[in-house]
Parts: C-alpha cells; sequence; structure tokens
C-alpha cells in the first residue's frame, strides 16, 4: 500500500463506468476494478433486447457523443429513441467503445474483501494485492442479489438456479426446463430456451403474462405527452417524478416510496416479446408453487392454483426468474464490520442524500440505493443521476481535503 488513490470504484457495469467517467472529467484520481460490463455480457440471454428505450440506454459521460444515440449515428446502427428495441449486442458493443473512450483506467480484477480502519478503506484484489483508498464508491448491479423463494432455495445446483446465471443455454437442449416467473427475465429467457431446442414452460402465479404497451404514433401527440409523458423508467407523471426528482423521491415517507418502488417494478415483458413464445413455449398461469423436491435426478414441482388444489410437473431442471432484492449482507467481499454499520435489519444499505453511507467515505449507487432514491435506481437511466452527484460531492470533499493539508 505504497499509494492511498482518492477514489475506489468497485463495479464496471453501467453505474461503474458512468462513475469512472465522471470523476476523470473532474480531474479526479481513481482506480475501477471488475469485469467490463460482466453482468450484461455473461448473465443475459445472448438474443436480448433491452427493455429500456433508446432515450434511456446510455452511459453516462460529460461529453454529448459519448450517447448511444450518437454511438449508433457514428457506426451506422439502427437507432430510435423509442420503439426501436435496442439489442443486447448493440448495447455491449457501446459499452467496450465507451469503456475505450472515457475509462481506460479499468482494471479487470475482481475485489474480494473490502474493509475500513476508520481513517482509509482497504480492497484486496483478486491478483492478490492491497489497495488503500480514502474513497470507495460501490456500484455492484444486481447480480449479487437474484432472489430465490425458499420453497425452491433447497434444490441442488444441477436442477434448480436463477436466471442470472444464464447467458448461454445451449447445455439445456433436449432437456424439459421451468422459468418461475412472469416478468422480462422469464419471458426473455424461456424464448432463448425455445431458441436454442430446449422445452421450457413458463409456471407464474400472475394470471397473464403482462407485456408492455405497443408504442404507436397516438403516443407522441400533444394531448398524449401531456397525459402520459414520457420518462427513462415509463410513462405517466408519478414515473416522470421518480425519474426525473430522486432527490425529492429520497425525502417522502416510507410508506410512499415503497408503494411507488412496486408500482414500477410490477412484473411486465417488453412490447416487443409479444406473441414470440406462441406455440413454442407452454405456460401454466395462476399458481403458485407448493412443493419442489429432487426425484432420481428429476424435479417434481407440486402447484397449487387459486382454489387450492394441487397438482404435479416434472423437469429436468428449474429455473427461478423471480427477480432480484437489494441486500448488501449478500455481498461476499463486504466485511461483517463494515455492513453492520451501513445497514438496516433489511440489508439495505444507509444513504445520505449524496449516496453516502454512515461510513464517511462509503457511497453507494445502483440498484442497491432503489429504497432510498426510488425505482429509477433499478434503471441504467439512474447513471445520469447518481454518477455526476457523488463526482460533485467527491470533487468538492477532496478538495477541502487538499486544501487542509497544505494548510
Amino acid at each position: 500500500m505504497a499509494q492511498i488513490c482518492d477514489v475506489a470504484i468497485i463495479g464496471t457495469g453501467p453505474h461503474g463506468l458512468s462513475m469512472a467517467a465522471h470523476l476523470k472529467a473532474r480531474g479526479i484520481k481513481f482506480r475501477i476494478f471488475g469485469k467490463p460490463m460482466g453482468t450484461w455480457a455473461d448473465h443475459m440471454p445472448k438474443g436480448m433486447m433491452l427493455k429500456s428505450d433508446g432515450f434511456a440506454s446510455n452511459l453516462s459521460a460529460p461529453a454529448r457523443e459519448s450517447t448511444l444515440k450518437a454511438y449508433c449515428a457514428r457506426n451506422n446502427v439502427p437507432y430510435a429513441d423509442e420503439g426501436l428495441p435496442i439489442p443486447l449486442k448493440t448495447f455491449l458493443e457501446y459499452a467496450t467503445w465507451f469503456r475505450k473512450r472515457y475509462v481506460s483506467e479499468l482494471e479487470d480484477t475482481m475485489v474480494t474483501a473490502l474493509k475500513n480502519d476508520g481513517e482509509v478503506f482497504e480492497l484486496t484484489l483478486q491478483t492478490g494485492e492491497i489497495v488503500a483508498a480514502r474513497n470507495v464508491v460501490m456500484a455492484v448491479g444486481i447480480t449479487w442479489f437474484a432472489y430465490t423463494p425458499e420453497v425452491l432455495a433447497g434444490l441442488p445446483a444441477s436442477l434448480g438456479s436463477h436466471s442470472e446465471a444464464y447467458g448461454d443455454v445451449t447445455h439445456f437442449k433436449g432437456r424439459d426446463v421451468a422459468v418461475i416467473g412472469a416478468g422480462a427475465s422469464a419471458v426473455n429467457l424461456a424464448d432463448e430456451l425455445a431458441n436454442e431446442g430446449v422445452r421450457a414452460h413458463i409456471i407464474t402465479r400472475e394470471a397473464e403474462i403482462e407485456y408492455n404497451r405497443v408504442p404507436d404514433a397516438s403516443d407522441q401527440t400533444l394531448f398524449a405527452r401531456i397525459q402520459r409523458p414520457a420518462s427513462g423508467i415509463g410513462r405517466g407523471w408519478r414515473s416522470v417524478f421518480c425519474a426525473q426528482a430522486p432527490l425529492l423521491f429520497y425525502r417522502l415517507p416510507d410508506s410512499l416510496k415503497q408503494r411507488a418502488i412496486r408500482s414500477h417494478m410490477h412484473p411486465a415483458a417488453g412490447f416487443y416479446m409479444r406473441g414470440k413464445l406462441d406455440g413454442r413455449v407452454e405456460t401454466t398461469l395462476s399458481r403458485s408453487i407448493h412443493k419442489a423436491e429432487a426425484v432420481n435426478g428429476k424435479v417434481v414441482l407440486t402447484l397449487a392454483d387459486n382454489d387450492g388444489a394441487l397438482e404435479t410437473k416434472t423437469f429436468d431442471h428449474v429455473v427461478s426468474a423471480t427477480g432480484y432484492r437489494p441486500d448488501m449482507r449478500r455481498v461476499s467481499f463486504l466485511s461483517r464490520e463494515l455492513c453492520e454499520k451501513i445497514t438496516l435489519a433489511d440489508g439495505s444499505p444507509i444513504l445520505s442524500d449524496g449516496l453516502e453511507t454512515p461510513v464517511r467515505g462509503l457511497f453507494v449507487t445502483g440498484p442497491a440505493a432503489m429504497n432510498s432514491f426510488g425505482p429509477l435506481m433499478r434503471f441504467m437511466v439512474a447513471a445520469e443521476f447518481a454518477a455526476p452527484h457523488i463526482a460533485g460531492r467527491l470533487e468538492r470533499k477532496l478538495g477541502s481535503w487538499t486544501s487542509n493539508r497544505a494548510a
């Protein structure tokens, strides 16, 4: 630990890369660690489309040419602010360009331990190096927070898993696979499985699989834009408030915060997936999982309908596409002492309006900040708020520290 860096960023997804780009533009020295866009590259179906519109799918840097729109224009890639889904492949190519242009300092290694001695933070890297930092920004994304219902959690790994594990599903070819859930993850994964010759079967407690509304010209009329304005997280004035005023959202009573989060986090697939499962993926609706058992190398699911009637179905594997629940206690590199200082009883981080935890110098951004700043933080568009906001706080803090040192 010969030298202390000003800021260490843990995470190299949209929030981490955006954070680095804003720090660099302000002349703040930093180091950033992680596999570049690892969640997006390795844990999402290869053929999927982004659920977010083009205008809400940017990595954030203080430069006009940094947007997805500008990237697509330079490279003759089809693009529209709304209504034209962005292929994952296009988004990853854009992210690679962004990283090389704005975050060339990225270090492709993982952090295995983080602790704090009261003066500085100490990060242990996968390489064995120990790094000291005055400030740390945790931009750990969603992978740590995959949620599997208790009834499925006891299945062995060979028979049960979570949708976050799958970018490649070819090893399931010819097998019967149940996908539990009705949101975008479930629908996208079931489609990918069917494309690879897998007998996919969606099971959900919902009465129907919901899809986002198909955009049309009527959305752009003056009346429609007044009645249901667009935002980066959906249409309507409530969505606009959550997307445009996260600092006001921060000050709402917890009951209102949770209601707003639930209303934006309900399961729904992208409009472009409507009809794609027809005739290719079997669906069982309005069923909850009563029991899951491993029997002779297969999974036997006992399902209950709304009246309590039971039926059983047998599969080679079950995938929980049941979403994510931020809980910092599940971040294995975070020391227990540090975790206890920064979290509530449910594991969500305690954050100031500057996204700083009670441990001075430790910031949290991305989905883990959702309970404080609202559903905006679950989407990549939140980086356009969080990255410059934290960067501004750090610039003022480090400027004050440098002045004090000089005095």
